[in-house]
């Protein structure tokens, strides 16, 4: 069997960033997969799964709320590995493209207060397992280490 493409991609090289991570085309549209990579892959610690949760739940929430791109968004939701993301969008799209949509989805969760979106037992399957103290913390890491002052490096993969 061959590799699939996020395989070749080198994790002893990556840093946290935006990147676009594969395009697909399906009945003559763009769909655009963006890894939002928010750890160093086997050299920094991965995010639990409570703050991966909780994340994903306010994430999804800012994004199919976002006047300019809710209509865009077809996916959001975590990396088996816990090192951050998959956003997947309608359209032909950059990196660059989406720093400030994501830059603003980060900063949301950084600052969020109050009863995380979905975390009852009638709308979530695991609703229990939720850490909102640590989704602020891996959201302003984010925003502050990487979104502020995005580089070059950080919006393409390593070759």
């Amino acid at each position: 069997m061959e590799k699939i493409a996020s395989f070749t991609v080198n994790h002893l090289d990556l840093l946290p960033g935006i990147y676009v991570s594969r395009k697909d085309y399906v009945a003559g549209n763009t769909i655009t997969t963006f890894d939002l990579r928010m750890t160093a892959p086997n050299r920094e610690p991965v995010m639990n799964t409570a703050e991966v949760h909780t994340i994903e739940h306010l994430g999804a929430t800012f994004l199919r709320n976002d006047k300019e791109w809710k209509d865009k968004v077809i996916y959001f939701g975590p990396m088996g590995c816990r090192t951050g993301f998959y956003l997947l969008l309608a359209g032909d799209y950059v990196s660059e493209d989406v720093v400030q949509l994501v830059k603003k989805m980060y900063e949301f969760i950084r600052d969020f207060n109050g009863d995380v979106p979905g975390a009852h037992p009638k709308d979530c399957g695991n609703y229990l397992d939720m850490n909102l103290p640590m989704a602020k913390y891996w959201g302003r890491k984010f925003v502050e280490g990487v979104l502020d002052n995005i580089k070059e490096n950080r919006l393409n993969y390593p070759k």
